[in-house]
């Protein structure tokens, strides 16, 4: 008995102990909750930061030197070469978008898809088939799918059940070649005549037509097995400028948009959307600022996380448009917009400089772990429930 008792009392001393260590130590090892965390506690640093960037493939060549999409369009990458393989060692990416310079016909696209796959980081397959003018495989005369007018046609309709279709049918094709996200649908509404950029892209210029149209579409997609992306956050419909190639911006009140724009992306989180697209406009009279929304703390966070509710996936617009990169480098860009809120970085015009860069800002503090964390739970959450 007396040996029974000294050894529980030297166990219960060694525990003592050892929790008392692990009281002092500075980042004790918290018991993961469920998968999210358990995949998230065994992730580097660089396998989270390179979950939070999605990008074209000819990001991962740094030889591929590029000034206009016209120039992309010429150099037609269609593969994934040794020198991309090569830097996605060290750069691990969370997605990869294709465009349609890189898909050429049906027995192309199934070789490019797993080479796409087997990159380090396991990225998750994106394209922008929304129907209409932004379609890559519809608009492409090698490939055999159902064709839309726009998006506006459907609109005009007034029955959302088009927009369904429209969107089941895109989903279909897309989940059948291998595609996991469509940014798709726009939930822009067009309220300007003069808008050079979205147009009949959207489904109407009254919000309350535009909303079901953008839930139904959403439901469509996800039906098929796809999961899609309203955008441009908080509304690229009342503007002027094209975002591709310079400064544009809205000169709406938030309770301006809160009577229009808002009605579609709040129909939008309500139904449950995954992921919204950031716009590369300003909104002066809501920020108090030129700096475009994708930049905004106040936008991101005050208005689409805090007073709309959004928990999910916030990524940006492509950040290699003129919007941006007239005004902000890659690094500046990627340790800006994740500072304002974002979750993954959409096309940085140079991809390793960005990724440094936000590997910097954490290393000296300009971002906190904990921050990159919030944004690789939502995109683990989302792949969990992709099953990828």
């Amino acid at each position: 008995m007396k040996i029974t008792k000294l050894w529980m009392l030297a166990a219960i001393l060694t525990c003592g102990i050892v929790l008392t260590a692990c009281s002092n130590n500075d980042d004790p090892v918290v018991p993961p909750t469920d998968n999210v965390e358990a995949q998230l506690q065994k992730m580097t640093l660089r396998e989270k930061v390179g979950q939070m960037f999605f990008i074209r493939m000819e990001s991962l060549d740094p030889s591929i030197d590029w000034t206009t999409y016209d120039d992309l369009a010429n150099i037609k990458i269609k593969e994934v070469t040794e020198n991309m393989k090569a830097v996605n060692e060290n750069y691990p990416v969370g997605g990869i978008i294709l465009y349609a310079w890189n898909i050429d016909n049906e027995t192309q696209l199934a070789r490019l898809i797993p080479q796409v796959r087997a990159l380090n980081g396991n990225p998750l397959l994106c394209i922008d088939e929304e129907g209409g003018r932004v379609s890559r495989i519809a608009n492409n005369p090698n490939f055999n799918v159902k064709k839309y007018e726009s998006m506006a046609s459907i609109g005009a309709t007034g029955d959302p059940r088009n927009a369904y279709e429209c969107g089941n049918t895109i989903g279909t094709y897309l989940q059948r070649y291998g595609f996991d996200i469509d940014f798709a649908p726009v939930a822009d509404v067009n309220t300007n005549p003069e808008n050079v950029i979205i147009g009949p892209r959207a489904f109407s210029d009254d919000p309350a037509v535009a909303a079901p149209m953008v839930t139904s579409y959403l439901q469509g997609l996800k039906d098929a097995g796809i999961t899609g992306c309203i955008k441009h956050f908080p509304g690229h419909g009342d503007t002027k400028a094209d975002t591709h190639y310079g400064y544009a911006s809205t000169q709406k009140t938030w309770e301006e948009m809160l009577n229009c724009e808002m009605v579609t992306f709040k129909a939008g989180i309500q139904w449950g959307c995954k992921l919204i697209m950031t716009a590369h406009i300003g909104a002066p009279k809501v920020t108090g600022s030129d700096v475009p929304s994708t930049m905004s703390p106040i936008i991101l966070q005050d208005k689409l996380r805090g007073e709309l509710g959004y928990q999910n996936i916030i990524i940006t617009d492509g950040m290699e448009m003129g919007a941006i990169t007239q005004q902000y480098t890659s690094a500046e860009a990627a340790v800006g917009s994740i500072k304002a809120g974002v979750d993954i970085v959409l096309g940085p015009r140079y991809f390793t400089e960005a990724f440094d860069a936000v590997m910097d800002a954490v290393n000296n503090g300009t971002l906190s772990e904990e921050r990159i964390n919030q944004s690789v739970r939502r995109i683990l959450k989302l792949r969990q429930e992709m099953k990828r």
